[in-house]
């Protein structure tokens, strides 16, 4: 029974973590794609903003 204690948590790791990037590799691209693309170029976009802001008024 010793060697069951000791293989569950890397198996249950193991299944997890592949249920993980199932769900990640599901989750990419689809009908949301161009508007979680459009949030990242916002984003990056008032970030570069921001920046420039910063340097300007140094």
């Amino acid at each position: 029974m010793d060697y069951v204690s000791a293989l569950l948590p890397p198996v249950v790791m193991a299944v997890f973590f592949s249920m993980l990037v199932v769900t990640i590799v599901k989750s990419q691209g689809g009908p949301n794609k161009a508007k979680e693309d459009a949030a990242v170029d916002a984003a990056l976009a008032r970030a570069e903003a921001t920046r420039q802001a910063d340097g300007a008024a140094s």
